[in-house]
């Protein structure tokens, strides 16, 4: 099948960044092209139409190729638990829990499996796949078992792009030392090499690529602009990159950054509000006076909600909500916000009852089997009625605790099953990852924070968060594709 591979020197190189822009450019050629990433690790996960859960990254390039997601694009995704353990999902289902040490021994095989059906399937479907590849390709420690990268390149003899981050400093050295340590039948799939992240005047870089060229053999096919743009990170290293300040902003959200935070990309579109400030708050730093507090999901529920209430930032939060400050929880953050969390079965790897927050009247059960899957439901609060369309993944089943006959939780949505608000609109809970891609909710519940201020209120008529997403993309790829040449690696 025909296929470009793209690797990295390192993490964060710009293997996502540059594989999601191909697959735009390729789609404006006319291509039917599809992405694929053998094996991810991030706590980002999107879940399929059919209910299976991949990289939130793989999504994301599987709308830059015009397509809908499939489990088939990334058919291996670890969910890192904590304590050197992951959650193994393969073919978009949860297939066990395994300590790093003994991951491959006991999944190498299924994994190499279960990708190769899963390119055969995309071969029957599309004209050609971008491949990501994971971390480096030059892992000496690991490459005998890697199933993301060069593996990958081998089986189906694909022209592969190497990323190297200038920015970062020593590219050129990582370019090197790279190609020394492939394998002489890899290095003879690269075709080019993509300099990423490039902040200068080019032709102070001229005479380096010059050499570069002249020492390895092969091209340097792109050299990348650095990009501005908020695009969906795949772990929570990102965060520490991303700027909050903005001179037109009016309102301050703190998001707190938990150790296993999941699914950050829910706050992309307010990143990507001009008066919204979004601040990602460790739990070492003063949690001050923002105009909302929003506690998002995490994989590991019960011990991130450990750690908040050792640190002193939970009890911050009941402070600030005992001020009259909004609160917002987000799957796991929903989950800690109520009364008690328990876990008989350990399936977090800790088994006993702990105390929430008690914020909210529910009470949770983690159980081994997890619920993922899309979903369509009507808004009650901020606005009545408005169609909120997003993704619940969660193991926790929560009960509402029955209230007096004048209720001060209301449900948030039409399924009550979904979240909860106080009648004062300050406190707020949902399962609903994505809730914010929706347009008009997201600005009616902007506008509840802006009337406490004494601000205006923006406009609701606006678009979903995925026609900008959509312009995001595009200008992706105009970009990038302004600076890259694809030549070599197309039949």
């Amino acid at each position: 099948m025909k296929a470009i591979m793209v690797v990295g020197t390192t993490s964060h190189a710009g293997k996502s960044l540059i594989s999601t822009a191909i697959c735009r450019i390729l789609s404006r050629r006319g291509w039917r092209v599809a992405p694929f990433k053998g094996q991810n690790m991030a706590l980002n996960a999107y879940v399929t139409a059919n209910g299976g859960e991949i990289g939130y990254a793989q999504a994301v390039q599987a709308w830059a190729a015009g397509v809908v997601p499939w489990v088939e694009m990334n058919p291996i995704l670890l969910k890192p638990q904590g304590d050197m353990t992951s959650q193994v999902i393969i073919k978009g289902r949860p297939v066990g829990r395994v300590k790093a040490s003994d991951y491959y021994e006991q999944y190498f095989d299924i994994g190499w499996q279960a990708i190769q059906e899963s390119l055969k399937h995309l071969s029957t479907e599309f004209d050609l796949l971008v491949c990501e590849g994971a971390g480096s390709p030059a892992e000496i420690n690991l490459k005998h078992r890697d199933l993301t990268n060069m593996r990958i390149a081998k089986y189906l003899n694909a022209p592969t792009i190497l990323v190297v981050d200038i920015d970062r400093g020593g590219a050129f050295a990582h370019v090197v030392g790279t190609l020394e340590l492939l394998e002489p039948e890899e290095r003879a799939l690269i075709k080019g090499i993509v300099i990423n992240k490039f902040r200068g005047q080019r032709s102070l870089l001229e005479p380096g690529i010059k050499w570069l060229e002249e020492r390895i053999g092969i091209p340097v096919v792109g050299v990348i602009p650095y990009f501005q743009e908020v695009f969906p990170a795949e772990d929570s290293l990102d965060l520490l990159e991303r700027n909050s300040y903005k001179s037109t902003a009016d309102l301050n959200i703190t998001v707190i950054r938990l150790p296993r935070i999941a699914n950050f990309t829910d706050f992309d579109p307010l990143e990507s509000e001009p008066s919204v400030a979004v601040k990602f708050l460790s739990m070492k730093q003063e949690l001050g006076h923002p105009d909302a507090v929003i506690i998002p999901g995490s994989k590991t529920t019960i011990t991130d909600l450990l750690l908040m209430q050792k640190s002193g930032m939970a009890e911050a939060i009941q402070n600030y909500a005992a001020s009259g400050g909004t609160v917002l929880g987000i799957c796991g953050g929903y989950q800690m916000l109520g009364q008690i969390i328990a876990d008989p079965e350990g399936v977090e790897g800790q088994a006993g009852r702990f105390q929430g927050l008690n914020l909210l009247p529910i009470r949770t059960v983690i159980t081994g089997q997890k619920i993922a899957r899309q979903r369509q439901v009507s808004s009650n609060y901020p606005q009545m009625g408005l169609p909120v369309n997003g993704f619940e993944i969660h193991q926790g089943r929560s009960r509402i605790e029955q209230q007096e006959d004048n209720p001060t939780f209301q449900p948030l949505f039409d399924d009550v099953n979904l979240g909860l608000v106080d009648n004062c609109q300050s406190i707020w809970g949902t399962y609903l990852h994505g809730l914010f891609d929706n347009g008009p909710w997201r600005r009616a519940w902007l506008n509840r924070l802006r009337q406490q201020r004494g601000l205006k209120s923006l406009p609701t008529g606006v678009a979903n968060y995925r026609e900008q997403r959509e312009q995001i993309l595009d200008s992706l790829a105009t970009e990038i594709e302004a600076h890259l040449n694809l030549a070599p690696f197309l039949p």
